[in-house]
Order: C-alpha cells, then sequence, then structure tokens
C-alpha cells in the first residue's frame, strides 16, 4: 500500500473528517471504559471529561500523534488490507499508553482515570477505528458504484473471457477510468461458474459467449488470457466472431513479459493470431556465428522485410549495419527508430539505387561489408505488368550487380530474398524473381570450389501480414472506411507469414548456406483470401455482406488463383529447423550469364507489349 506525501484539498477534508471521529472515538471509549468498570452509568459523559480535561486533552493528542505517524490518515481505507489494519490495532494501545504515561509523570493528575480504564479504553477505541474507516469504505464503494451505474448506461458493454489474474486486473483498470463497462465474465472452469471476481460475475464458459452476448448486450469483447495460443485460441476467436460483435485481446505473455505491453493496452487481433501461426524459434547461436562483429549490409534495408532484418539483425551483435534504399523516408524512419532503440549501434544510411553500379562499388570499398541481404526489388505484380522492363531492371539486374560487388570485394555470404511467386511464373513480377534465383546460383556455381568464395543463396517464402501493399492492412482501411472490401475471386488463395517470422526464419537459413541453395520455408496451409476478409470483418463487429459488403474484382493480369512453392515437390531436402526446406541447387549455370546479356538487349528497346516479353521468358529461360 502506498502512502501519499502531499495532501490536496480533497484528501485534507476526509483527513479532518476522520480526526473528528477518531476523537469522538476516543471520547465515547473512555465514557464507555468508566461505566464498565463502575459497573454504572452515573456520572459518566460530558461532566466527567471536563472534570478531567487535561488528562482527556493529552490522550486525544497521544492517540492522534501516534495514528498520524502510523500513516493511519493517508491510506486509502478502501483499498487497506491486512496490513493496515494490524497498524491501527497497534497505534491506538500504544498511543493511550503514550497518553497515560505524559500525564502522570509530566502534567497535573487527577487520578480521574484508572490504569484498567485506559485498556479498556483502548480496546474499545480499536474497534471504534476499525468500524469507522471499514464503514468509510464501504460508504465511499456504494457512492462510487451509484456514479459508475450513472456513468455506465453511456458505456460500453463488455464481456471478458478469462477470469484470472490478467482478468481480474483488467476489470480494476476499468472500473478506475475507462470507457468500457466490464458486465460479466467467460471462463472456462467450472468451478468458477457463478463466482463474483472484481465484483464480476462468472456467467459460463467458452461454449456460451453467443447466449452471453444477446442476454448481457455486449457491445465487445475482451480475450484476457495472454497465455492462450494455437487450437485454443482460434477456436475462442471462432466462436467470438459468429456473435458479431468487436473481438480485442490483451497484449501476449511475451509482449507483457518484455514489458513492451501492460494488461490495460487493449488491442485488435493480429493477423499473426487471426491465422494460428506461432512464434518459430530459432537457433540463435547458429546466427550469431555469421553476424557477430561483422559488417552487414541489407539492401532495401527501409522495406517491410529489409527493416524487420535491421532490427534482428542488431540482436545479433553487428561490427556495423549499413542500410541501402532508394527510398529515403523509409530509411530515414528506421535511422531513427534504431538510434533511439540502439544508441551504441554503429549505423549507416545509404541512399541509392542497386541498378547503380558505381554506387555499388562506393560503398562496397568502403564499407566491405562480409555478410549481404539482398531485399530491394520490384514486388507488385499488376504495377509491373504495365512497366516489365523496370523489373527487369532492378530484379534481375539489381541482383546481378549486388551479386558482382560481393565476387569483387570478397563477401562472405549473400542471401537473396525471393518470393513464391517464382514458382512456375505467369507474370513479369513472378518471372524476374525466378531468374534472379538463378542468377545467384550461377553465382554460387561459379564459387563453388574457390576457398574463400562468397557463400549466394536465396530463400523463397509467400506473402507477409502487414508488409506494404499487403491486403491486411488495405483491409482494414476499406472496414474502416464502411467498405466494401474488394477481393479479385472468390478461389483466390495465398500462403501467408508474419514478418519477424519470415526474417528470422531467413536469418536462420542464411546460416545453413553452402552455395547454391534456394531455401523454402514451410508457409503452412494456404489461405482463401475471401476467408481472411470475413473474419477481419466479423472481428471488427460486423456482418460480412450486411454490414461490410465483399466485391470480387476479377483475377488482375498475370494473377494466379494458387500459390506455389517448389517448382517439384519431390526434389527438396529437409534441414535442421523443421520449416525450412532447400530446392537442390543447379549443376550447370554456365549459360545463364550469356542469356542475361541477351536480355540487357531487349530491354534497352521499347518493351510495350506484355505478351512479347512474356514469350521471351519462355524461350529463353524455359519458365512456365
Amino acid at each position: 500500500m502506498k502512502y501519499s506525501t502531499t495532501l490536496k484539498i480533497k484528501d485534507v477534508n476526509r483527513v479532518f473528517i476522520m480526526v473528528v471521529c477518531d476523537i469522538l472515538i476516543i471520547l465515547a471509549s473512555l465514557c464507555f471504559a468508566r461505566a464498565l468498570r463502575e459497573n454504572s452509568l452515573e456520572g459518566v459523559g460530558i461532566k466527567m471529561l471536563m472534570q478531567s480535561k487535561r488528562e482527556v486533552i493529552i490522550m486525544v493528542l497521544a492517540v492522534c500523534t501516534v495514528l498520524g505517524f502510523s500513516h493511519c490518515y493517508t491510506v486509502s481505507w478502501r483499498y487497506a488490507g491486512f496490513k493496515e489494519y494490524i497498524t491501527l490495532f497497534i497505534g491506538s494501545p500504544i498511543g493511550f499508553i503514550g497518553g497515560y504515561i505524559f500525564s502522570k509523570f509530566f502534567v497535573y493528575y487527577t487520578d480521574m482515570h484508572s490504569i484498567s480504564d485506559y485498556i479498556i479504553a483502548s480496546i474499545i477505541s480499536m474497534i471504534g477505528f476499525a468500524l469507522e474507516r471499514y464503514c468509510g469504505g464501504i460508504y465511499r464503494n456504494l457512492v462510487s458504484s451509484y456514479k459508475n451505474n450513472i456513468h455506465n448506461k453511456e458505456k460500453k458493454r463488455v464481456l471478458i473471457v478469462g477470469a484470472g489474474d490478467t482478468g481480474t486486473s483488467l476489470v480494476k483498470t476499468m472500473k478506475k477510468a475507462s470507457e468500457l463497462y466490464p458486465v460479466c465474465f467467460i471462463d472456462d472452469d467450472e468451478n468458477k461458474l457463478g463466482m463474483r471476481v472484481a465484483n464480476v460475475t462468472v456467467v459460463g464458459g467458452r461454449e456460451d459467449i453467443p447466449r452471453v452476448v444477446k442476454e448481457y448486450k455486449i457491445q465487445e469483447i475482451i480475450i484476457a488470457i495472454p497465455t492462450v495460443e494455437g487450437k485454443s485460441k482460434q477456436e475462442i476467436l471462432r466462436i467470438c466472431r459468429s456473435t458479431g460483435v468487436k473481438t480485442l485481446t490483451v497484449p501476449s505473455l511475451f509482449e507483457l513479459a518484455s514489458g513492451r505491453a501492460n494488461i490495460s493496452q487493449v488491442r485488435e487481433i493480429t493477423p499473426q493470431e487471426l491465422l494460428g501461426r506461432s512464434e518459430e524459434l530459432v537457433e540463435d547461436s547458429e546466427i550469431f556465428a555469421y553476424i557477430d562483429s561483422k559488417t552487414i549490409l541489407v539492401t532495401g534495408g527501409g522495406g517491410s522485410i529489409g527493416s524487420e532484418l535491421c532490427r534482428q539483425i542488431v540482436k545479433y551483435n553487428p561490427k556495423k549495419l549499413i542500410i541501402f534504399d532508394i527510398y529515403e523516408n523509409n530509411a530515414y524512419e528506421l535511422q531513427m527508430e534504431l538510434r533511439r532503440k540502439y544508441p551504441e549501434l554503429r549505423m549507416e544510411v545509404l541512399i541509392g539505387s542497386v541498378r547503380d553500379k558505381e554506387r555499388l562499388s562506393e560503398i562496397f570499398e568502403k564499407y566491405r561489408p562480409k555478410v549481404v541481404f539482398h531485399a530491394a526489388a520490384h514486388k507488385h505484380v499488376p504495377l509491373m505488368e504495365d512497366s516489365p522492363d523496370e523489373a527487369i531492371k532492378n530484379n534481375i539486374y539489381g541482383t546481378y550487380n549486388v551479386c558482382e560487388a560481393c565476387e569483387k570485394y570478397m563477401v562472405e555470404r549473400f542471401v537473396l530474398i525471393s518470393t513464391d511467386k517464382a514458382v512456375n511464373p505467369t507474370n513479369i513480377m513472378g518471372a524476374s524473381k525466378r531468374i534472379a534465383e538463378m542468377v545467384v546460383q550461377q553465382f554460387a556455381f561459379r564459387h563453388k570450389n574457390m576457398e574463400k568464395g562468397t557463400i549466394y543463396a536465396a530463400v523463397r517464402f509467400g506473402n507477409v501480414l502487414g508488409s506494404n501493399g499487403s491486403v491486411i492492412p488495405l483491409f482494414k482501411k476499406q472496414i474502416k472506411e464502411g467498405g466494401p472490401v474488394t477481393v479479385t475471386h472468390p478461389e483466390i488463395n495465398r500462403f501467408f507469414m508474419t514478418i519477424p517470422e519470415a526474417v528470422s526464419l531467413v536469418m536462420q537459413a542464411g546460416s545453413y548456406a553452402t552455395g547454391g541453395e534456394i531455401f523454402i520455408l514451410d508457409m503452412g496451409e494456404p489461405v482463401k483470401i475471401v476467408d481472411l476478409a470475413k473474419n477481419l470483418i466479423e472481428l471488427s463487429g460486423y456482418v460480412p455482406n450486411v454490414d461490410i459488403k465483399i466485391e470480387f474484382t476479377g483475377l488482375r493480369h498475370g494473377e494466379k488463383l494458387y500459390e506455389e512453392l517448389l517448382l517439384d515437390r519431390q526434389k527438396h531436402d529437409a534441414t535442421k529447423h523443421d520449416k525450412i526446406f532447400i530446392e537442390k541447387p543447379i549443376t550447370d549455370g554456365s549459360v545463364i550469364i550469356s542469356e542475361i546479356a541477351a536480355l540487357k538487349e531487349r530491354i534497352s528497346c521499347d518493351v510495350t507489349k506484355y505478351e512479347e516479353m512474356t514469350q521471351w521468358f519462355i524461350n529463353a529461360f524455359d519458365v512456365k
């Protein structure tokens, strides 16, 4: 229990009332003590107190002074516990004993009260002080409840799932200051059914959520179980979605333990929770082995994947981190974030393009990076269909330029960030990334037998949740604007992974590379985009196609219904990590460089027809 060191005007009034009440209790206890000792009420009262007024004044001052020094006037008795009442019970007799000694030896003594009077009076006063404070707490609770009941009519009625410590703390926080009114609890523990936790009743288990929402007119659901995850959380979310009520959650156990959030910070359901993906553990020692005390370069470092790479790289003690990006705004924001969180980090933020060989040479010559993560790329499928030559220049020649610089300046390890759209590509963006993979494999083939050659590898994965241009931010924006939510096709599906999970696995895959591998991350089961849209609408408290309409706009040019991760699912090898697989390296990449030279001549011309460029890909690289 914390005590206030300063008193506000409102507190002064409260303390004054408590002191007055304590004085009356002390006077009454002296009268009752005399009456009990003499077994008579005769002579007991104001007259008796006036006859021994010096003793009475000393006693009042002594008891009140002891209670004051014991913080009995600054405690919030509304929330007091056992410790505070023990302090009160000890302070009362000490005050009476002190008053008795002082009056007996230091002032005129009338002998109106015997020692037995003071003993009895101290016992009576203890009971009186405790009742006074307890009843005061009850009164304040009643007043507070009355005020809350008035205000609660204007607050959102909330159902809390989880009547444990987190749920209890959340309710207490809401009652102090919140626009939310906790109506009832849901908990699967049958022993809690019907119990009142923090003065809020547990009314059922998770299967009762739909009934409780209707019966209690719930407007919002908060999941207050930070430890629940996987299938159990998916089941709770499924039931909550069926109610059509907006659903929020408290931070995860990891967020609470790391100090990134506190219990009162309820938030929306994250895409990771929506899809039921759990964080994948990586072997930190293996990542430390190739990053610790080395200069690391991240191209496209300001983008969604690149920026997360930078955030995770700094945890492995790099000698220096170089962030290279053509878009200065994102790079600047990341720079400010990392400087704030890691003031000791040695970092350079450089602006430029991977198309510019001279700029790359300048950077590699000056900083001599030992590990390069190549995340710079054009990735938006429809835009690249309209500007195919730009996709080729950036994704293919940009990759070639970085690989060539790595070769020239003896970089130890190069990792390309690739995409599932590179598998059997049907669009320019996917085809350009497939050729970028082949470029990486060709450089790996050249360095295969070199004693100090660069290790070249690529990591391929599907869509990442929440990245720039991905469907999640778009759907949330459309829902906020009242719809419609646009989906290209009712059957279209995609693989999804969170950005932190994808990046941690990319870094783990980098530690496995020996040269020429294309690592494929296990993305789990594909998710229908329309189902993702429906889930987001329901968790926002709306009914799909009633409150928020879903519109199908048709597949865009070059867009697939289904994405693939492996060129041949039968030809891949496992690694030590159960979420990382390897597509076997090519055995002869000598033809690739000459074909890329021919492509360079091709894109120097005016490319305007998608069909013509696609046919060139098919003929040159057997891209299907």
